[in-house]
């Protein structure tokens, strides 16, 4: 009750303004008791409570199947956690945002370093395109109102301020300290921005989803989905030590839906490859699994 009476306030605080365009409704608004009590459920019955009440696990669920009504349920969901290499997501964003405004171009060599930075986590390309982008023009970008990614008032959220590499951060999030940061529900944000095309166009946000696909590295996430028919997947995760991330849009039959998960622990990788899968049957009961587990 203390968590949901939190969340109605900050809604309450929320500008208008925060991603309200083509009669879509903001996600902080939408949550889902009925989805919510699902998700903990699945949490308890894989034994992540402890790791919730830690605040060492993240999760955000939200059903998107139809778009202009979404679902959203959330543990822990305004919880910053260091997120390694889930925010070259708010790189994608800066790269296009700069691409809408003229300032940057769309070429084959700008569309196979975006493409090699999401799909395979190349650190080069990140790094290239953050210093093309502008760190501070990236930061502008992310806390501007057009996006709202990160906002103090819910936490933080989406946060680079360190190139992916040896050298040092030069400017760590306000809140927390972090290099490489990312709230669940900030990162649940834009993919739901993205999929709506709020955030840089519909032929644009075409673009930046299709780099999202295909994903070059076969682990969380898409590991846990290996054993499911007709399943589509548009994601990006990172780890770094004991810190482990994964986000995606998932997409199996008729059914569409955004995951979000950032675990703080040794076997965080393994809790996300686990948990995928009694939440992608909760989302697509009639395509069920293939695999022996």
């Amino acid at each position: 009750m203390r968590t949901l009476l939190l969340t109605l306030l900050l809604v309450a605080l929320l500008p208008a303004s925060a991603g309200n365009k083509g009669g879509y409704p903001l996600l902080w608004d939408r949550h889902d008791p009925v989805l919510q009590q699902q998700l903990e459920k699945i949490m308890g019955t894989l034994g992540y409570d402890r790791a919730i009440k830690d605040k060492r696990l993240a999760v955000v669920l939200v059903d998107i199947t139809r778009l202009k009504k979404p679902r959203v349920a959330a543990v822990n969901g305004n919880t910053m956690i260091y997120a390694a290499s889930v925010p070259k997501l708010a790189i994608l964003l800066g790269a296009f945002v700069e691409i809408r405004e003229g300032n940057m171009i769309l070429d084959d060599a700008t569309r196979q370093s975006l493409t090699d930075m999401i799909r395979y986590s190349s650190n080069r390309e990140a790094t290239r395109m953050l210093n093309l982008v502008g760190k501070e023009r990236l930061l502008e970008i992310l806390q501007s109102e057009e996006f709202d990614l990160y906002d103090p008032e819910v936490g933080g959220g989406l946060w680079v301020g360190k190139e992916y590499g040896k050298s040092p951060a030069y400017q760590r999030d306000p809140l927390h300290n972090f290099s490489h940061g990312a709230t669940a529900m900030q990162v649940a944000r834009f993919y739901y921005l993205l999929e709506t095309g709020q955030v840089v166009g519909k032929e644009l946000s075409a673009e930046m989803k299709a780099m999202l696909g295909d994903p070059g590295i076969k682990h969380k996430f898409v590991k846990g989905l290996e054993g499911y028919p007709a399943v589509k997947i548009y994601r990006k995760s990172g780890s770094w030590r004991q810190w482990h991330g994964d986000s995606a849009i998932v997409e199996a039959g008729s059914k569409k839906y955004i995951v979000v998960g950032l675990a703080e622990d040794a076997h965080g990788g393994a809790w996300l490859s686990r948990m995928i899968k009694p939440i992608h049957e909760l989302m697509v009961p009639e395509l069920p699994a293939y695999y022996d587990d």
